[in-house]
């Protein structure tokens, strides 16, 4: 069984990937080719497909470390929603084989940034500091090229963790 820190972990993880599934549901209701997997917010920007991708990388590379496995990303060339809608799945399955004790967070670890850069951190560090931000920045960049796109899409489509929260005064 997970720790509690763990355990909160895997949740915003698992919730928000659920919201990026939703997200993918009302990109496909919009667009019926996959040519929007391509659209990107700026030249210098990763397309739609590809921020799907990152933002999966980031819970992926979580269940791994936490496993004592190596960071293992996906391919960014997303060329289908159905690639897509894989790699969400995929990485919540493997999100649900995470069974890290707490005590995992205090490790020091390296983290390997690119060809010959690398980082040393605590997992607390490498959560909060480099996964977490990552994870976000992809999801809301991928938020926004939908939106940007024509999407049919609000906050209430981000924020869909909360619903179960919310009551009729």
């Amino acid at each position: 069984m997970s720790s509690q820190r763990i355990q909160s972990i895997l949740s915003i993880f698992t919730s928000r990937l659920d919201t990026l599934g939703h997200l993918l549901v009302r990109a496909e209701e919009t667009f019926k080719e996959a040519s929007f997997l391509q659209r990107r917010l700026a030249p210098d920007m990763a397309p739609f497909g590809t921020q799907i991708a990152y933002t999966c990388n980031q819970p992926r590379n979580f269940a791994l470390w936490a496993q004592g496995r190596p960071a293992d990303n996906l391919d960014p060339d997303v060329v289908s929603i159905e690639q897509a809608r894989i790699f969400v799945r995929e990485t919540q399955a493997l999100l649900a084989q995470v069974s890290s004790e707490d005590s995992k967070l205090a490790e020091r670890t390296r983290i390997d940034l690119a060809p010959g850069l690398y980082a040393q951190m605590t997992g607390h560090e490498y959560v909060d500091d480099f996964l977490v931000p990552n994870f976000y920045f992809h999801l809301v960049t991928a938020y926004g090229i939908l939106r940007m796109s024509g999407v049919a899409i609000g906050k209430r489509d981000y924020m869909q963790h909360l619903l179960p929260l919310v009551r009729q005064a």
